[in-house]
Parts: structure tokens; C-alpha cells; sequence
């Protein structure tokens, strides 16, 4: 008797193997040659390091656990003051920035004033190294000694990081607000909203949405350039371990503030790349 042909069909499929059993096989072994590759590398690179003639001097210098235990105190007070200044600074540079990339994005000829501002601000900005920011703002303003005017070291060392900083992130919040469609602000337009209204109630939202993970990458950069004020004297984390340095011949206090840092920057760099790629996913299930 002749097989129907859906028996004949459906017969050899039943002989190989499922459709997504191959995928998995194939990611449980990568995954698997990931970490052994990565254990053998470490393994490696701590052997060569341990076995080295100069790693005694190095763990004396660098990795000295009584050093360590004794430059933590003074390290984790001035890191909690990078911590302070990094959370200051950060709220303040987006709100400033916006407010720049908005008034850039003004069109017309009546707020060419407004635009040029703007621009010759964020031009000049982003042409000065920060660290020549900090010591024009934090030893030259005080120095003139005008009435009125902050002295404090905290104070210009905040003001050259926000200085910094939002004309960086204004020009992020531009691309955002110019990767905003036109017909967004055509319409807005069109309903009676204003230039102002329409860029803060239609275009500026979604813009925000659209450069969030690079809004968080500034974020991590910004938590670790904070450190930069201590060349004002100011004793936050990094000046902390370079008094330790200087008064004991050892450099375990920069450890120490190397693993503070760390602390922060690294869980914010994964978050940080976890968003990315979940904003990644979405924009592309929407496109499909």
C-alpha cells in the first residue's frame, strides 16, 4: 500500500534533529569556550605576575595590605566628597545642557543671538582641556579677588566640571532633538504651540528617549574626571592618596582609591551597556 504523502513528508524530519536544538548547542558551547578561555588567561597572567622577581617590591609598593588598611580612612572620606560633587555636578549638567541645546535648536532669524551664544559657547568650551578648565576657573577667578565672588576651591572645581560637561552633553541632546522627524515639529507648529512650546512639550521628550544611553556613558565618564578638582588641593579621594604617598613612601593608597573608583564606575558601565542593548532591541523590534 502506498504511504500518504503526509506520512512520507513528515517521516524523515522525525530522524533529524529539532530546529533550535543546533542554536543552543551551538551558544552552550561558546558560552562554555568563553570561560574556559578566560580562566586560562587569568591563570596565565597571575602565574607570570606572582612568579616575576620584581613582584616583591611591587606588593611591598602597591599591594601592601597594612597600607592599605591604614590609607582607607582618609581615602574613603575624600571619595564620599567625589561622590557628592560627581552627584551635584550631574544634575546640574543636564539641566544646563538642555537648555543650551534648545536654545541652539531655535530657528529664525530672531533668535540668532540666542543661537550664536550657543554656539560660540559650546565651541570654546569643547576646545579647552578640562584640566586647564579646573586651573583657570579654580586658581585665576580667586585670584582677582572681585567682591562678591565664591573663593572656594569646591566651588570653581564644580564650575569647570559643569562647564565641561554641558557643552559636551548639549551638543548629545542636539542630536537628539535634530534626530527628532520634522513633521514632529510641523505639527506642534501647526496645532498653535510656539518654537519654545513645541521643542519642550513635542520635540524634546522624545529626544531625551533617543540619547539616554549616551547621557549614561557621560555619566561614567563624568564619575571618574570629578577626581580632577584635587589639583586645586582639594582633599577629595586621589588627593587623599597622594598625601598618603608623600608622607609614607608608598604608593597602596592609590589602590585603594583606584578600588573605590571601581566600585561605581563598574556597576554603572554594565547598566550602562545593558540599556544600550535593551534600547538597541527595541528600536529594531519596532522597525520590524
Amino acid at each position: 500500500m502506498t504511504e500518504p504523502v503526509e506520512e512520507r513528508v513528515r517521516g524523515p524530519r522525525l530522524l533529524g534533529p529539532p530546529r533550535n536544538r543546533p542554536a543552543r548547542e551551538e551558544g552552550a558551547r561558546g558560552a562554555l569556550i568563553a570561560v574556559i578561555s578566560t580562566l586560562a588567561f587569568m591563570a596565565t597572567a597571575i602565574w607570570v605576575i606572582l612568579t616575576s622577581d620584581a613582584w616583591p617590591a611591587v606588593q611591598r609598593q602597591f599591594f601592601n595590605p597594612e597600607k592599605i588598611v591604614d590609607a582607607f580612612p582618609a581615602i574613603a572620606r575624600g571619595f564620599w566628597l567625589d561622590i557628592k560633587l560627581f552627584l551635584l555636578a550631574e544634575v546640574l549638567i543636564l539641566i544646563i545642557s538642555l537648555l543650551i541645546a534648545m536654545a541652539r535648536s531655535l530657528r529664525g532669524p530672531a533668535f540668532f543671538p540666542i543661537r550664536a551664544l550657543a554656539i560660540t559657547f559650546i565651541d570654546l568650551i569643547r576646545g579647552v582641556p578640562i584640566i586647564l578648565l579646573i586651573l583657570l576657573l579654580g586658581f585665576g577667578v580667586p585670584a582677582l579677588q572681585l567682591p562678591g565672588v565664591p573663593r572656594s576651591a569646591i566651588f570653581w572645581g564644580l564650575t569647570a566640571l559643569i562647564t565641561s560637561y554641558s557643552a559636551y552633553t548639549a551638543e548629545v541632546y542636539r542630536a537628539g532633538i535634530e534626530s527628532v522627524h520634522e513633521s514632529q515639529r510641523m505639527s506642534a507648529r501647526s496645532l498653535g504651540l510656539t518654537q519654545i512650546q513645541a521643542l519642550r512639550y513635542v520635540i524634546v521628550p522624545q529626544a531625551i528617549r533617543n540619547v539616554i544611553p549616551a547621557l549614561l556613558n557621560g555619566f561614567v565618564s563624568l564619575q571618574k574626571d570629578v577626581a580632577l578638582v584635587f589639583v586645586l588641593g582639594i582633599r577629595e579621594g586621589v588627593r587623599e592618596a597622594d598625601i598618603f604617598a608623600a608622607r609614607t613612601f608608598n604608593y597602596s593608597g592609590y589602590v585603594t582609591a583606584t578600588f573605590l573608583f571601581l566600585l561605581v564606575s563598574v556597576p554603572v558601565a554594565r547598566f550602562t551597556d545593558w540599556y544600550t542593548d535593551r534600547d538597541r532591541r527595541r528600536k529594531q523590534a519596532v522597525s520590524n
